[in-house]
């Protein structure tokens, strides 16, 4: 509820989600996390466009998880959706 009182995001409105393991946090924790956000976001009519859940910023054996927000515009929106092929992102 931080994240979303921060942002502010209105009915009808679209975001991207990241939930990003630390380091040692399950995949399978972290699609629990991700389910929660989804259902948190799908309570207050905001719609998600697009998810990412993964290992993608780490420490060796962190514990914990991170959950990241973009809210999204048109042009932000045709951004993420354009292919990407990268070591460690691959996308579209």
């Amino acid at each position: 509820d931080k994240i979303l009182d921060e942002m502010s995001p209105a009915r009808g409105d679209k975001v991207a989600v990241l939930v990003n393991s630390l380091g040692s946090t399950p995949l399978m924790e972290l699609y629990i996390m991700n389910r929660r956000v989804k259902q948190r976001l799908d309570d207050i009519g905001v719609s998600v466009h697009a998810t990412w859940v993964g290992n993608y910023c780490t420490s060796l054996e962190m514990a914990g998880a991170s959950v990241t927000l973009m809210h999204l515009d048109a042009e932000l929106q045709a951004m993420l959706d354009h292919p990407c092929d990268c070591a460690m992102f691959r996308a579209g």
